[in-house]
């Protein structure tokens, strides 16, 4: 059944939306793949007119830095996850077994192939509300001058900038996946010593999911130095 929150009537269109490749014999057929590309450029264009037509101040780069604070793994997933399009997912009992149904990475896919679905089924403007109505937070977010809430390479730069005088690095540690579907798992080190890792669709994206685990690596340990010296003083 599709979900109340969902502008689809053709329930054939929508279960492709949500059938995973493992779930198939025939991926490109049956798959939810091709609608995932379709829709993951409508929803690039959707982000990039409203950003157009909302902040006339903003230059190519500024548009560029908030387009990708919106479309990205993250805030897509989040939302698929608020959808309830985790439990409409149809995966194969191993994907299933390995976490496949609270992937990121294809709780993203399946929000941009139900993108695709709108649009073939309705349109760019039933297309256009629903992409802004379910990332209007995100929007906001950008909107109130936070344009790169997900920059965690460039916070991670600051951090090590001013508690060691230096500047990470970033390696790719592997590579996997299908050529239309690779994944980069990317870590980043300090003096050859691994300070975070992540995993993303792309290199860039894989790098901030490695600079965003370095970062809360970095507080928890912060924060534990912070206690030792409390309870010193307390002591003393």
């Amino acid at each position: 059944m599709i979900p109340i929150s969902i502008p689809l009537k053709n329930e054939e269109l929508f279960k492709l939306a949500m059938r995973h490749r493992s779930a198939t014999e025939d991926s490109l057929r049956d798959s939810y793949e091709r609608l995932e590309f379709f829709g993951d450029s409508v929803l690039g264009l959707v982000i990039a007119e409203y950003l157009y037509s909302h902040h006339a101040d903003w230059d190519q780069g500024m548009m560029s830095k908030a387009r990708s604070s919106v479309v990205q793994e993250g805030p897509l997933a989040e939302t698929a996850q608020k959808l309830g399009l985790d439990s409409c997912l149809e995966i194969s009992s191993s994907e299933e077994a390995t976490g496949g149904r609270s992937r990121p990475s294809i709780l993203c896919d399946i929000f941009e192939a139900v993108v695709g679905a709108i649009y073939i089924e309705s349109g760019l403007e039933k297309a256009r509300w629903f992409v802004l109505e379910q990332l209007h937070p995100y929007l906001m977010q950008i909107s109130a001058g936070d344009v790169s809430p997900n920059d965690h390479k460039s916070r991670l730069q600051e951090v090590a900038q001013a508690l060691w005088r230096r500047t990470p690095t970033y390696r790719v540690a592997r590579e996997s996946g299908m050529s239309h579907e690779r994944r980069f798992t990317v870590q980043v080190v300090f003096d050859n010593e691994v300070m975070g890792e992540g995993s993303g669709r792309s290199k860039k994206e894989a790098e901030q999911s490695a600079a965003k685990d370095a970062l809360d690596v970095i507080e928890r340990a912060q924060r534990a130095r912070q206690m030792v010296y409390e309870e010193m003083n307390e002591r003393s």
